[in-house]
């Protein structure tokens, strides 16, 4: 298996709708290029509004961070609410919108019985250090005065909960979850072509001009004519959807075979996804066979044997009980940073936009912010107001001091 697939994802989805490529002229009221999680969430509120919708993909349904990703449905971003607020205009409605929206993903699942293993357990952000408890203590403050209902957990009621005793305390948040997160892509797909959207792959745009009122879009088999495009490729766009405004994360995942249930009933006994406060952390979850899963920053290709190295000394420090447990699945993918982890506005012109830079989350935001895009684009509401999405000089500087920062870590961390 290559390293660069989605790995344990891959192995255990349901059958994705086939596609076929674009072939000849189309029209549409809405073009959408990407079968991320932003893209299909706007494919499918468009449809469901009664446009015409047609979404172009390179590869296919969730073959970038979509399906390569740890599967946590977190709410809000990486950063603390009132950094959130900081960056956007007072009164912007997109932290009320990002502190919800794994519920909207929730409802997505139930309304559509999307098959993807969604547990909405809540999670655990696992304080590593002291340094970390404080964090975790003021981002409990924080949502707090937003009015939710995150608890603290102390290192005894962390221990009940995780199974381990590494950690001095952790954040419960009972908003969140995980999901089989390649699943829940191709769900999303399948709601939107029964919605009526038409989705093409591998179909990836190779130009992208005006023509008169209306974007023509052309791919190989095909052109596309619509007067409103969502640019939705984030960390994976490429040809005219290429984004040089992010910096690039890579994070890898290593899975073990279905752990035998005396193993299994040890860890996580809540169902929770779980993550720590290390500078470079450490995720670690089940899925619904009991299999788990840790994942880190780094690349895997020329540096696996460093990171499953790594991967195993963590496995065994924070599990003791599954020292020696062998990996059957490993994986990585890109997540789109930029400087101050706040997401950007794309702008490629008159009706041409979207969103870039989740920086790691992806599934709730991605949902939810799909959900702004099409809506705007149907002229039923305004976009956020986020920073637009400029060209970062230092994107490839950032990416590998990143990469090569984690490689150095692990190489000697956990040992």
């Amino acid at each position: 298996m290559s390293h660069d697939s989605p790995g344990l994802w891959a192995a255990t989805v349901p059958q994705a709708p086939a596609l076929t490529p674009l072939d000849g002229a189309q029209r549409a009221d809405l073009a959408i290029v990407g079968a991320g999680y932003t893209g299909l969430s706007a494919a499918l509120t468009a449809a469901e509004a009664g446009a015409r919708v047609v979404l172009l993909e390179a590869s296919g349904i969730g073959a970038g961070g979509s399906g390569r990703n740890v599967g946590l449905v977190n709410a809000g971003l990486w950063i603390m609410p009132e950094s959130v607020e900081a960056g956007l205009p007072k009164d912007d409605p997109l932290p009320g919108l990002l502190a919800q929206a794994p519920a909207a993903v929730w409802d997505i699942i139930a309304r559509h019985a999307i098959a993807c293993e969604a547990r909405p357990a809540g999670t655990l952000h696992c304080a590593a250090d002291d340094a970390g408890l404080g964090a975790l203590r003021e981002r409990e403050r924080q949502w707090k005065e937003r009015q939710v209902a995150v608890r603290l957990l102390d290192a005894e009621e962390t221990r009940a909960r995780t199974g381990s005793g590494h950690f001095r305390g952790a954040l419960f948040d009972p908003r969140a979850g995980t999901v089989q997160p390649l699943a829940y892509a191709i769900g999303l797909a399948r709601a939107a072509r029964a919605a009526g959207a038409v989705l093409h792959a591998p179909s990836p745009v190779t130009a992208a001009r005006r023509d008169g009122g209306d974007w023509l879009l052309t791919t190989p088999g095909g052109t596309l004519r619509a007067p409103r495009v969502i640019w939705a490729g984030n960390a994976y766009g490429r040809g005219p959807a290429a984004n040089p405004a992010v910096a690039i994360l890579p994070y890898f995942n290593f899975a073990t075979d279905p752990l035998p249930a005396s193993l299994r009933e040890t860890i996580l006994p809540g169902g929770e996804g779980a993550w720590d406060t290390a500078t470079v952390l450490t995720s670690f979850r089940l899925d619904a066979a009991g299999r788990f899963v840790i994942g880190s920053v780094g690349q895997l290709g020329v540096e696996t044997a460093l990171h499953e190295a790594w991967a195993r000394r963590q496995m065994a420090r924070i599990f003791p009980q599954l020292a020696g447990q062998r990996f059957a699945h490993r994986w990585f993918g890109r997540i789109g940073t930029t400087p101050d982890a706040l997401p950007r506005l794309i702008d490629h012109g008159p009706g041409a936009f979207g969103i870039t830079g989740f920086n790691g989350r992806g599934i709730a935001p991605g949902t939810v912010l799909g959900q702004v895009l099409a809506r705007h684009a149907l002229g039923q509401g305004g976009l956020p107001g986020l920073k637009p999405a400029r060209p970062d000089p230092l994107r490839v500087v950032r990416s590998l001091g990143i990469r090569a920062g984690a490689a150095a870590l692990h190489l000697v961390s956990a040992r």
